[in-house]
């Protein structure tokens, strides 16, 4: 392959660990960012209405410096935050954690917060859609989980002996895979419409 100037592409130069065979969402994209492109995406096309919640933070000092460059140099969290993700799609109020992964064999439990789930029950309890989007990092591979599906994973950790993470044989099993989209990167969407419309 030759470049615009007319010389010759070598792969000598190209930086440590680029591999130009992988696919368009091996390139260092996060899930957030993956999500985030996604529901830009949703929104743009009128689809539906899912932002990011931003987290409440309470700003204890902002230096100024100049007029233009005040600098936030000590911040707290309010409160715990409850999922990332909410908003509404075909009249459904719909509210979802996304969770990555380096871990190759199981989804640990820890990566989820008890008021997180009380949380997702609750949406649950009035009508809403409640799920998890796990991305294990090491194959690529991304994954809708109902919330129903996973409240008894949850709840079985706190018996005699119960196992703190999901196999990820079971996930593979019991979730939804989410193919990559050039366009909705993580398109899970797709994957409500055949659950629930």
């Amino acid at each position: 392959m030759k470049y615009p100037n007319g010389k010759q592409y070598s792969s000598a130069g190209k930086s440590p660990g680029t591999n130009f065979s992988q696919g368009y969402s091996n390139r260092g994209m996060t899930l957030e960012e993956d999500i985030n492109a996604t529901n830009t995406f949703y929104l743009d096309t009128d689809r539906a209405v899912i932002h990011k919640k931003p987290t409440p933070v309470q700003i204890v000092n902002v230096n100024y410096p100049k007029r233009s460059a005040a600098v936030i140099t000590e911040a707290y969290f309010k409160q715990a935050s409850t999922t990332d993700y909410n908003g509404i799609y075909r009249n459904k109020y719909i509210d979802f954690e996304a969770k990555e992964t380096k871990n190759k064999t199981r989804f640990p439990l820890a990566n989820i917060h008890e008021h997180q789930i009380a949380h997702m029950k609750s949406v649950i309890h009035h009508g809403g859609i409640s799920f998890l989007i796990i991305r294990f990092a090491v194959y690529n591979k991304t994954y809708y989980i109902p919330a129903e599906s996973f409240f008894p994973y949850w709840d079985q950790q706190f018996k005699k002996d119960g196992k703190k993470s999901i196999p990820y044989e079971t996930i593979t099993n019991e979730g939804y895979l989410i193919p990559f989209h050039y366009q909705a990167r993580v398109n899970y969407l797709a994957i409500i419409d055949k659950l629930y419309f």
